[in-house]
């Protein structure tokens, strides 16, 4: 059997979706499996070998018409007999309409449901301890009679990357023996980002381990208020933090943050791919969020994630009023867990 996964759009999503790809390949291990996604999204499955075929749905794709043909009559030569259409959108629904497979299976929704020959109806609460996230996923196998699994996501780094990784750490003068810890400082949104000063003095917190070397994680745009929450620090906490060490290419930043005993910071996709390599993560989820959807009960002997509602009983309407509940999540909250799941790390 030949199969097409479809998941577009964030590094996040791409990532939780390979689960699916190990779960058909052990009970099919000779099916043709095919991941649809964006460009930008690669690296997270880069050398996954349960992956037989990676296709792009590039940004030429979707701006022009003609291209958007040209691609979608590709789909219907690969003649797949099942598609498994996680991201249930309007491009992705077509690609599913486009392919003529006999099995179409998707989530239900009532203004496309019509396309797919199994519309599945998305749990509104974990039942085997896994996220949401990687429950729902993993439900939309039943059509191919595909048992629920727990099972994680993975990233596959080479031996030669690893090596890579820890040579670029000594050129900038990190010591591999001693404690690295990735900070997430920024969030991708506003929204989604803990207050910089409650950040800086999290980070002050993280300063008092002994012989602990700090690295931030952020994209060049936001370089600034990166620069802003390091002057926050305390001095003593500034001579442990390497600003000036960064990963210009996102498969560099994973061989970097693989060699971390842990990432500490807002909840997204850095949170994710610590996650599949392995390393611990304390993740500070927006209070907008549901942080069941993204955390789930079996992963706390490992992880740790904190929401508002940890401490807030009555949350007002986080979304119209986002920065009042973040400021809600004081550090001195904070600090009393993080530093027992740092000192298990020691």
């Amino acid at each position: 059997m030949k199969i097409l996964v479809i998941q577009q759009k964030m590094i996040g999503d791409v990532l939780t979706s390979s689960v699916l790809f190990e779960l058909i390949k052990k009970k099919h291990p000779n099916y043709k499996l095919h991941y649809l996604i964006n460009n930008h999204t690669s690296a997270v499955v880069e050398n996954n070998p349960l992956i037989d075929k990676i296709i792009f749905f590039s940004p030429k794709v979707e701006q022009n018409y003609w291209e958007l043909l040209k691609f979608l009559w590709g789909i219907k030569k690969q003649k797949y007999d099942a598609v498994i259409d996680l991201y249930g959108k309007i491009s992705s629904a077509l690609v599913t309409l486009f392919s003529l497979a006999k099995i179409k299976v998707s989530y239900h929704k009532k203004y496309t449901s019509f396309i797919y020959t199994d519309a599945i109806k998305r749990l509104k609460q974990a039942e085997n301890g896994l996220s949401l996230a990687l429950e729902n996923r993993i439900k939309l196998l039943q059509p191919l009679g595909v048992k629920f699994e727990a099972v994680k996501p993975r990233i596959y780094l080479s031996e030669k990357e690893k090596e890579l990784a820890k040579m670029f750490l000594k050129n900038n003068g990190l010591e591999l023996e001693k404690p690295i810890l990735m900070v997430s400082v920024l969030g991708s949104s506003s929204s989604k980002t803990y207050p910089k000063s409650y950040m800086a003095t999290l980070i002050d917190a993280i300063g008092k381990i002994d012989n602990i070397q700090i690295l931030f994680n952020y994209i060049p745009a936001q370089i600034e208020a990166v620069k802003a929450i390091f002057k926050a620090c305390r001095p003593e906490t500034q001579e442990k933090i390497f600003l000036s060490v960064y990963s210009k290419k996102l498969r560099d930043f994973i061989g970097v943050t693989s060699q971390c005993m842990a990432l500490v910071g807002n909840e997204g996709g850095a949170v994710n791919m610590a996650k599949a390599l392995g390393v611990s993560t304390f993740a500070i989820f927006s209070p907008k969020l549901n942080k069941e959807n993204w955390f789930g009960v079996k992963e706390a002997s490992k992880h740790q994630a904190i929401h508002i509602g940890d401490f807030e009983e009555n949350i007002s309407d986080p979304s119209t009023d986002i920065k009042m509940e973040y400021l809600k999540m004081k550090p001195e909250y904070i600090i009393p867990k993080l530093d027992i799941f740092l000192n298990k790390l020691l």
